[in-house]
């Protein structure tokens, strides 16, 4: 498994993680743990860090948009 995982400065979200050999991305919220989120392409992956803000860009692409469920 090939992990990349980064920090980022948001209110909402602590920690972005990918697992590119499954397309899994992980998000850790600020008040609610891990989730995981299920055939996530790269390329939303690489905009989400790049976002201007994560908590935004969250809720537009990744939100109700991929299966998930809680924890890692």
């Amino acid at each position: 498994m090939q992990h990349e995982m980064v920090q980022v400065d948001s209110e909402a979200i602590t920690e972005i993680d990918y697992d590119a050999s499954g397309s899994t991305l992980f998000v850790r919220f600020a008040h609610g743990g891990w989730y995981s989120y299920f055939a996530v392409p790269k390329h939303v992956r690489n905009a989400f860090v790049a976002a201007e803000s994560h908590g935004r860009f969250f809720h537009e692409n990744i939100r109700d948009r991929y299966p998930y469920r809680k924890g890692r």
